[in-house]
């Protein structure tokens, strides 16, 4: 039984139900009782990839998918993970956040926990949630991933490397990563064979690593030199035989990562690697692509999306600014095809943003693929949306339309909005909770600095003066925080 086949058997039976195949949603009933009772449109929506993989699993006679992996992969294919941070309350806030990713139902949080935890092992993801599981079992979760039996062994191994009373070859290399240090990341590898495929802390490879010390980077935010090696380092990494397909505990791969960090050049590396485009994180439908168009970076979602569009969905296609597609979501009674909202249990990309379940309400699709819309600036389907019904004050999650354009510095799609009924000065919604209560696009625009916007939307009829819910605080103040001179600058003349 050979282990890529079985995770390719596992992306068909996925691909088939989120088609709405019958047979494939009949296997999904028999063999996970979570999905028994759903309808066919909320699985379309909501199934995501640990899902079909459990099915399978199930259906071949395994207690769950760990339990196939194992018997699957001839050299074991359970590794434990490896520190790179020798911390000890690093490593408990990973902790604090398996806590908050398994209370949110994150699938592969659950996947975690049914792996490493021994009271979990054959238990359904409906299981798991259901069951206490307190900060003890998070901590015995990540001590059996690091290959011990509690967490006293586990903070007693960051404390001696820290103190340099251990070694640890993963260490090493992350820190010649973060240093900059080609040639000793050289070394290692040559010294360690395994080592471009071992796993950190939370599953992250070197090579997921890398990406995200490329993303400090290339925003000017290294420290002490950190990560001059760049894409040499990628290079380096898939040369020793690093795997771009290689998921972190919550499915992130390192394709998920230049999406995230709106890298092109490191995707488009990735790609011709082998990095695949549909792999998903944090829910259904969380594949690279969809991460990218979250954040609005259209660059990456550009080349991303050259190599198919995954998922196919009304919130990607207006990300990407295809009409066509957009417009084949549209019946002829204006109503909406199923598709047009399946796939979405992806709504954030980390749980520094709220709970929220994604529905199939008409209204809620609409409104979303708005946002999206607005955050790429893709004007060209703004019209289409909104004669479908799509709201131009609709906050569907943390963000207004206008509110995503002023923190993206979306101009063309800020001013469309306001030209069909936008109000400059709503307030919304935005990012964490303790981020954006009651902020307005000018908020936003001015702790991101973007100067041509905050006076764009000044000489439209912004006010200055409003002050937003967490903090009581006015645009200034937001841009005074964020050192943002120009803007803060510029805010004082209008408020003198």
């Amino acid at each position: 039984m050979n282990l890529e086949q079985q995770k390719k058997r596992a992306r068909e039976l996925l691909r088939a139900l989120r088609a709405g195949d019958a047979d494939a949603l009949a296997r999904l009933r028999a063999h996970h009782t979570r999905w028994a009772t759903v309808d066919q449109a909320q699985v379309r929506q909501l199934v995501s990839l640990h899902d079909a993989q459990f099915a399978l699993a199930r259906e071949q006679g395994f207690a769950s998918w760990p339990k196939l992996k194992a018997f699957s992969a001839a050299s074991g294919d359970l590794r434990h993970t490896h520190l790179f941070v020798p911390e000890s309350q690093w490593v408990a806030e990973r902790v604090h956040g398996l806590l908050r990713t398994k209370a949110s139902g994150v699938p592969a949080a659950l996947e975690q926990i049914r792996l490493w935890h021994p009271r979990f092992s054959d238990a359904t993801d409906d299981e798991i949630l259901r069951a206490p599981f307190s900060e003890d079992d998070a901590r015995l979760v990540y001590a059996r991933e690091h290959g011990f039996d509690g967490w006293d062994e586990l903070t007693a191994r960051a404390d001696a490397l820290r103190e340099r009373r251990a070694h640890e070859p993963f260490l090493d290399a992350f820190t010649a990563l973060t240093r900059g240090d080609l040639s000793a990341l050289q070394r290692l590898l040559l010294a360690n064979p395994d080592l471009a495929q071992a796993r950190g802390t939370n599953g992250n490879t070197l090579l997921n690593l890398e990406g995200s010390l490329l993303a400090r980077e290339r925003q000017g935010g290294r420290s002490e030199g950190a990560n001059a090696i760049g894409m040499a380092g990628i290079e380096a990494l898939l040369a020793a035989g690093a795997d771009p397909d290689e998921a972190n505990d919550r499915g992130w791969t390192p394709l998920h990562q230049a999406a995230y960090s709106n890298q092109p050049e490191l995707a488009e590396r990735l790609i011709a690697a082998g990095a695949s485009v549909d792999l998903e994180a944090h829910g259904s439908g969380g594949t690279p692509l969809v991460v990218a168009l979250f954040w609005g970076h259209r660059d990456v979602a550009g080349r991303l999306a050259y190599h198919g569009v995954v998922p196919r969905n009304l919130r990607a296609a207006a990300g990407v600014g295809d009409s066509a597609m957009v417009e084949g979501f549209f019946l002829e009674d204006g109503s909406l095809s199923e598709e047009a909202g399946a796939a979405r249990g992806f709504y954030r990309p980390h749980s520094g943003f709220p709970d929220w379940t994604p529905s199939t309400r008409r209204q809620e699709v609409l409104d979303e693929a708005l946002v999206w819309a607005c955050k790429s600036d893709r004007v060209e389907v703004l019209e289409r949306l909104v004669h479908g019904g799509a709201r131009v004050d609709a906050d569907p999650y943390r963000g207004t339309p206008l509110a995503w354009a002023a923190w993206c510095n979306r101009l063309a799609a800020a001013e469309w909005l306001l030209a069909h009924g936008a109000d400059v000065n709503q307030r919304g919604t935005f990012g964490g909770l303790s981020h954006g209560k009651d902020v307005t696009a000018l908020h936003l625009a001015a702790q991101c600095g973007h100067l041509e916007m905050v006076q764009w939307l000044i000489a439209r009829g912004a006010d200055p003066s409003i002050k937003e819910g967490n903090y009581s605080a006015t645009p200034l103040g937001w841009a005074e925080h964020d050192n943002q001179a120009a803007v803060a600058a510029f805010l004082r003349t209008c408020t003198s």
